[in-house]
């Protein structure tokens, strides 16, 4: 029952500090679970399966882990976990901000905040990236540049991200391809 109190109070801390949204959270998350209680790989895969996936990528997360440990009540409380400090937050500031919009403190901290957020979401593309692209591991093994990329993924990524930037397409079908991809070849 610890661990259940532990992992719902871990998700409202990441509700509470995590600015930015879902992909600034997974650091965050990251650091808690793994390897505590999920791999690395299957961080990996909550990760590409919360993209995929409608709702936002913290909520899909938590509820997957609520869920995956706890069963239903587990994945509600998981998710009401990581909401709540965001929702209460956001009516303080709707109530309030009016006032404070014009303060040069404000303006500033926001402007700060922006900036941390950027860096956490580098660290997320970061992290993914080690897991999926990079092979960190296997560079350790044999310093030669070529064994830092998997080129498998590497040129699913290369072509995934050419298409997007070609043709512009809603991203359902770049996720649709990207795992037809990974059947076929990986």
């Amino acid at each position: 029952m610890t661990t259940f109190f532990l992992i719902c109070g871990y998700f409202f801390l990441t509700g509470l500090f995590a600015i930015g949204g879902g992909l600034a959270a997974i650091p965050f998350m990251q650091q808690f679970f793994v390897p505590g209680y999920i791999s690395s790989e299957l961080f990996s895969n909550m990760i590409a399966i919360s993209e995929s996936t409608p709702g936002p990528i913290g909520v899909n997360m938590a509820t997957f882990i609520g869920f995956e440990n706890f069963g239903i009540f587990g994945g509600i409380a998981t998710t009401l976990a990581l909401v709540l400090p965001s929702f209460v937050i956001i009516l303080i500031i709707a109530r309030s901000y009016s006032r404070f919009q014009d303060n040069i403190y404000v303006k500033r901290g926001l402007y700060g905040i922006r900036a941390a957020v950027v860096g956490l979401i580098a660290s997320a593309a970061y992290n993914v990236l080690t897991v999926t692209i990079l092979t960190p591991s296997e560079f350790a093994k044999s310093p030669h540049f070529m064994t830092l990329f998997d080129f498998k993924q590497l040129a699913i990524f290369a072509v995934i991200f050419a298409l997007y930037k070609i043709f512009n397409k809603h991203p359902i079908w770049y996720v649709i391809f990207g795992a037809i991809c990974g059947v076929v070849f990986l």
